[in-house]
């Protein structure tokens, strides 16, 4: 059947499946894969997509043999006044420059570095954590995170007053959450999702530029330094570009780190027996595992893998077509929006048994199922545009686990069902309650 014939449901032409994604992605992305196949179309914030589902489509997508499909247009028409120059909305030869001189940021001694600068600042932010029945562990994890940012990506800038860290977190909060804004005027038009991300952005931009000449002048170990200071043959970042990529790297370092860090807590918190497992066999660390350490914790790289699969942080990648193409022989045109919906594929019973259970031996070298197809597993994308912070990603969620098992025993109702809320990336609109408790026994005296 081709793209263009498509049967659509019946729905108001201006919100199409916008509201139907809100309340329940994964539900309306079964929906619509069982009523159209891997590749259909819809409409979304009043603009017709096609959609991709399931591994064969998006695989097909991210893999872009042709480069037909550009990251720019299609992120841009959802947070593109908000993020953009960062490499997520970059394509082709700009982006393969940009990521070039980026990748010297995200060397294995770079990483290392940063991860010890990790270790006394996650410990610093637990240790003011105050334990009770129904803490609410999104919201507290996302300050820690922030935090986290701002001290080993910025090494620890100065700030003008105590409140400055939450308008910046909340500047990051309205600049995602825009994403699905109905109201989109160039101008910051009052109480409207839009108008607050464009002031967002506007409050990051002179915060980071206020900083700025600060990090030219002097050599340092954090990000911000470091992206001040790269050099190829020449090649250099430019101050907009620095302040541009640095947006987007403090919005996802914190951001899909708390994602799966909270994802985490809720499932080690129904499932005990996980939680003890990964507290033994990091019993041996102290408050600063290297990153070579943290690299050998093979659970906490099951639990990890295991909650990025039942909930990917970025749930739909956006692309817009540059030039007419196909997928899997349906033909899509030039100039279409299309989304990458790879949460899908997470869940599709075909390529894992039971997917709705959580189970992280599924990732264990004996079951492997993420290998059963080559895009079966994919929460940081794919082809040139892979997650180039993924890996800082994965030290950072075991490092702020391992501090959470050596303080806190915690537990949560089997029952439990996280509320997400999906105007942009998910999170928990009860703030994720967990029963968190002091820990009996101090491991700390292995340090």
């Amino acid at each position: 059947m081709s793209v263009r014939s498509v049967p659509r449901r019946r729905r108001l032409p201006f919100l199409g499946g916008t509201l139907a994604y809100i309340k329940d992605p994964l539900a309306m992305m079964s929906d619509h894969y069982e009523r159209f196949g891997p590749v259909s179309h819809m409409y979304f914030i009043g603009k017709r997509w096609t959609v991709l589902l399931g591994p064969d489509a998006c695989g097909e997508a991210l893999r872009n043999p042709d480069k037909a499909f550009a990251n720019k247009p299609g992120w841009g028409e959802l947070v593109g006044p908000f993020f953009d120059g960062g490499l997520m909305l970059l394509d082709f030869e700009e982006h393969h420059r940009h990521r070039r001189l980026m990748q010297e940021a995200f060397t294995r001694d770079r990483l290392s570095t940063y991860t010890a600068a990790l270790g006394p600042a996650v410990a610093a932010g637990l240790d003011a954590w105050e334990p009770e029945p129904g803490f609410r562990a999104y919201p507290a994890l996302k300050d820690l995170t922030l935090d986290l940012a701002t001290q080993v990506f910025m090494g620890g800038v100065e700030l003008t007053d105590p409140g400055e860290l939450d308008r910046v977190n909340r500047a990051f909060i309205d600049c995602v959450q825009a994403a699905t804004a109905f109201v989109r005027l160039p101008v910051a038009v009052p109480f409207t999702r839009w108008g607050r991300g464009l002031r967002g952005r506007r409050l990051l931009e002179e915060f980071l530029g206020r900083h700025l000449p600060a990090k030219r002048a002097a050599e340092g170990d954090d990000l911000f330094s470091v992206l001040c200071h790269l050099s190829e043959d020449g090649d250099a970042y430019s101050d907009a570009d620095v302040v541009n990529h640095m947006i987007f790297l403090l919005m996802a370092a914190h951001d899909t780190s708390t994602i799966t860090t909270s994802t985490a807590m809720q499932y080690l918190g129904q499932h005990p027996e996980w939680q003890q497992r990964l507290r033994e066999e990091a019993a041996h660390l102290g408050d600063n595992p290297t990153l070579d350490e943290l690299d050998a914790l093979p659970s906490f790289d099951l639990v990890m893998k295991e909650c990025l699969r039942l909930l990917p942080p970025v749930p739909v990648l956006a692309r817009k077509t540059v030039k007419d193409t196909e997928v899997l022989g349906e033909p899509i045109p030039a100039g279409r929006l299309t989304a990458v919906m790879v949460h899908l594929q997470h869940h599709q019973p075909e390529l894992w048994p039971d997917p709705e259970r959580f189970d992280p031996e599924r990732f264990a070298e004996h079951r492997r199922e993420d290998k059963v197809h080559r895009h079966a597993w994919e929460p940081f994308g794919g082809g040139v545009h892979k997650c180039l912070g993924m890996f800082f990603a994965g030290a950072e969620v075991k490092l702020i686990l391992h501090h959470l098992l050596r303080r806190f025993e915690w537990t949560v109702s089997p029952s439990y069902v996280a509320p997400l809320n999906y105007y942009s990336l998910p999170f928990p609109n009860d703030g994720q309650p967990v029963d968190l408790v002091p820990l009996n026994t101090d491991l700390r005296t292995h340090a």
